[in-house]
């Protein structure tokens, strides 16, 4: 943001390293306020010329030495802050409060009882959902504070000291979880700093062009497309900045794509006829890279790195070197964000954007990645500001590592356990807790219950109570007892990508017959080395409703759509078991790797 745009800014945000972060910004923005999101050690006298700051949640502790802090000056300021979680945590111990470890950490819906109503919660109920992601609480509040809210297990949910406008919330207002958290953010803004509406994200486009023409000069730009939103949303929004003859687009075909994505892929650039673009046949080096790879960061750093390696070769065989040329992403806020691209993020997962060759690149500034200050629906909005159909921006959004990242993989045998409140899966996934990452054991559910709300909540229920697990998963149908399972030696092979890949199709045709797609954001199909001799696999369904991607709720199927789905499932060969996932993100995230 230039000079002039900051000093018109109303918000801002003080990034702590929570995964929430330009969340927290872009919520604001949608409440029409300008935000902006900046270091947690920005000075006080820097902040003066705001309305009002937040500070962010983060994964750090505050007692701990060298973890994430503010100026202190900014309480005494005059200025309105809210503090959300670690930021919260900030306040209390910066104003002579105590912060400490709680006997347990707290991750999930919550109901938030509100003790002694203030602006902050003007017309909202006394008691409300709220969502929770923290293991540390205050336990004593700063002189001239006051207690505003509790939880069942958090004694101060929400803290204010009136007089000096300072505020501070436990839960996570910017996440959709929290129900009501729009409308106390717009409080917040409204009622206490005394913002007005002055953001508009249709202005933005031109804006946009004129950030690519800055950033690009004088050079060309050659994009590696995947076909989905972002890249699609980039790669034509730099034609419009810069010329049709100054862009070019390849897609790579890596083998690891969904049943007939090439052939969409190229039908989608050809009705769009912009730019030039050709299609790169790469799966035997992908596949050949990726053999006897098991643990998921590797793979995702190989697939990074490779890709970095097909653009080299591309760049030497099409003249790319010139110094005439460099290369653009449609890397988005959430990739950099999961990726520990904030201040003092922790990484929950590698993307494939931001391995070490790509870094290599940003550093030469021979990338430009026009979307980095969007999410996806904001993508989506820009995308239809420039004329592109919805067949387009309506797609459910694919990762970069494509089916790799679907295709578990372990290289031990080794049997389903037994449990009190289940079955322990040997394979691990990916969850986020208290802005940390997790890689840990799945939980089995041996039945799947009638739809509702209520599974949701005992899933995080479960993962609460059980330190160990991340996720939770219910048996929907199978050719084997769940307690005769186990897992058994497993990598990336045609055999199971082939098996992924059959069941993919399979369940994207069923949504897409019965409308379900329309109701979700995403649906993952996951295929697990849990089975038995022979049946190694299992195939587990992960549809999510979500904004950005960010924060998702897991959905549920109607029982008819569902067991019609599931027998398809179990004719394919070597398929075991088809499981549902039931966790939200967080303590889960989308994608299992």
């Amino acid at each position: 943001m230039n000079p002039a745009e900051r000093s018109r800014t109303q918000i801002a945000v003080l990034d702590t390293g929570g995964q929430y972060c330009h969340l927290i910004a872009r919520r604001i923005r949608e409440q029409g306020v300008s935000a902006e999101v900046l270091p947690s050690a920005t000075p006080a006298e820097q902040l003066r010329a705001f309305k009002g700051v937040v500070i962010s949640g983060g994964p750090s502790s505050v007692y701990e030495p060298g973890t994430p802090t503010v100026d202190p000056a900014l309480f005494s300021r005059g200025l309105a802050v809210l503090g959300i979680c670690y930021g919260m945590h900030l306040m209390a111990q910066l104003n002579g409060g105590r912060v400490e470890r709680g006997e347990r950490g707290e991750f999930g819906p919550a109901w938030l009882e509100i003790d002694d109503p203030d602006v902050l919660f003007s017309g909202l109920e006394r008691r409300q959902p709220i969502w929770m992601s923290h293991r540390d609480a205050v336990t004593s509040l700063p002189p001239g504070f006051r207690r505003l809210g509790h939880t069942d297990t958090c004694p101060v949910a929400a803290m204010a000291d009136e007089a000096r406008r300072l505020y501070g919330v436990q839960f996570h207002p910017e996440v959709v979880h929290t129900r009501r958290g729009a409308e106390l953010l717009a409080n917040f803004l409204f009622r206490v700093c005394g913002c007005e509406r002055d953001w508009d994200p249709k202005r933005q486009l031109e804006a946009l062009k004129q950030r690519i023409r800055e950033a690009v000069g004088d050079r060309n730009v050659l994009f590696f497309l995947s076909g989905g939103v972002d890249s699609t949303v980039a790669y034509t929004v730099t034609i419009r900045a810069l010329g049709p003859e100054r862009v070019h687009g390849v897609y790579v075909d890596t083998g690891l794509m969904r049943e007939g994505e090439t052939e969409f892929v190229a039908a989608v650039f050809e009705s769009l006829a912009a730019g030039n673009f050709f299609i790169e046949h790469a799966a035997e080096e992908f596949l050949s890279a990726l053999a006897g790879v098991r643990d998921p960061e590797q793979k995702r750093v190989i697939i990074g790195e490779k890709f970095v390696d097909i653009q080299e070769r591309i760049l030497e065989r099409g003249h790319y070197l010139d110094g005439h040329w460099i290369l653009g992403q449609g890397t988005i806020y959430p990739d950099t964000i999961e990726s520990g691209g904030t201040a003092h993020a922790d990484v929950i997962k590698t993307h494939h954007n931001r391995v070490a060759g790509i870094q290599r690149l940003i550093e030469a500034n021979r990338i430009v990645e026009p979307l980095t200050s969007f999410y996806k629906d904001e993508v989506r909005e820009l995308g239809r500001a420039l004329g592109l159909p919805e067949t387009i921006l309506s797609r459910h959004p694919f990762p970069g590592p494509a089916l790799a990242i679907r295709c578990l993989c372990t290289d031990s045998s080794e049997p389903v356990r037994r449990l009190e409140d289940g079955w322990i899966l040997p394979v691990r996934s990916v969850g986020v807790q208290g802005d940390s990452r997790s890689y840990r054991p799945v939980l089995a559910l041996e039945e799947f219950p009638a739809p509702g709300e209520e599974l949701h909540d005992e899933a995080t229920v479960l993962i609460n109570r059980n330190a160990g697990i991340n996720r939770v998963v219910a048996l929907v149908a199978s050719h084997t007892a769940l307690g005769r399972m186990s897992t058994h030696p497993s990598e990336i092979s045609p055999e199971r990508l082939a098996r992924l890949r059959r069941a993919d199709a399979i369940v994207r045709r069923l949504a897409h017959e019965s409308s379900f797609d329309r109701r979700i954001w995403q649906f993952p199909v996951v295929l697990i080395p849990v089975g038995d001799a022979g049946r190694p696999d299992s195939v587990v369904l992960r549809p999510v409703d979500s904004v950005d991607g960010m924060t998702a709720n897991a959905v549920l199927m109607e029982r008819g759509l569902l067991d019609t789905m599931s027998g398809e499932l179990l004719s394919l060969d070597g398929v075991a078991a088809v499981f549902y996932d039931l966790t939200h993100k967080p303590p889960a995230t989308i994608e299992w790797e």
